[in-house]
């Protein structure tokens, strides 16, 4: 088999990274981010229409963020594996492989969102509120690219782990492929070489990312109503998203890091975010309850 859940008993054989289209290798990662992509217009599309705001401007909108939520996504990863790229510049721009951040895919969002609405002269804040709700739902769907590719996972985990996911080594997927730090592991815990065990068993923390933005996403669309002003929502998502991908970032073997610190770019990122949009929230609020 390709990958094994064995505490779920879920055993996939044969799961391929692409499919030939034409005489032309289509990769399974780059349609699961489209089809994200294109579930974020609908769903953004759809607040819009319930909220009273015209959709349409977040169909022109979704068309100009996708393009430089891509550019900003790539330019971020760039940026902190320059050890790589500045050795191999042709790569930059080269994307089939992976090589997304989603923190940089925002941010590149968020500035397209923060001229769009100036040009538009609507406003800011009502629009990322609508827009937000298609961003999560694009990473709960996007992260499961790379389920596809056998990337974004932890470090090795024990049987007692419900969600254990084993990776198995053939076709997809080669002993070279392994992280240091997994390999290590799992040669500690076996006893044997990873030749001999045949597989890796580690945190899948693409699949936790996933899971903690679906529970985001429907606390976001229960509490919608009890927003006390524009922006609230957005924030909420900054909260929620980076509380848990800070703790799930600590599980990674693939993570981005700060030069100097070598800290978890993402991981500091996220606690700063959070925090910030934390006090925000409270802020507003209080300022709100004494008028």
């Amino acid at each position: 088999m390709d990958i094994q859940f064995p505490n779920l008993h879920i055993n996939i054989d044969n799961l391929p990274k692409t499919f030939n289209l034409f005489g032309v290798d289509i990769a399974f990662y780059g349609c699961i981010i489209a089809f994200g992509m294109l579930a974020g217009i609908v769903i953004a599309c759809y607040m819009a229409k319930i909220t009273g705001q015209d959709y349409n401007q977040y169909i022109d909108f979704a068309i100009y963020a996708i393009l430089f939520s891509v550019i900003g996504a790539r330019l971020y990863y760039v940026a902190f594996s320059w050890d790589y790229y500045g050795k191999h510049p042709a790569e930059i721009i080269n994307i089939r492989q992976g090589g997304l951040a989603i923190y940089g895919g925002v941010i590149g969002a968020v500035i397209t969102c923060l001229i769009y609405t100036h040009l538009k002269k609507i406003s800011f804040y009502k629009v990322t509120d609508t827009a937000i709700y298609g961003l999560i739902l694009g990473q709960i769907i996007g992260r499961w690219g790379n389920f596809f590719n056998r990337e974004a996972f932890g470090g090795v985990t024990s049987d007692s782990n419900p969600l254990a996911m084993r990776i198995y080594f053939g076709e997809q997927y080669h002993v070279s492929q392994v992280p240091d730090v997994v390999r290590e592991g799992m040669e500690t815990w076996k006893g044997k070489s990873l030749t001999e065990i045949g597989y890796i068993q580690v945190q899948p923390t693409f699949l936790y990312e996933s899971l903690w933005n679906l529970a985001l996403l429907i606390l976001m669309l229960v509490f919608r109503k009890k927003k006390k002003f524009d922006g609230e929502i957005m924030l909420w998502y900054l909260i929620g998203y980076g509380i848990g991908r800070a703790i799930i970032e600590g599980m990674r073997t693939d993570q981005l890091l700060m030069p100097v610190t070598g800290w978890p770019v993402s991981q500091v990122l996220s606690i700063i975010v959070a925090v910030i949009a934390l006090v925000w929230v409270v802020t507003k609020r209080a300022i709100i309850a004494k008028k």
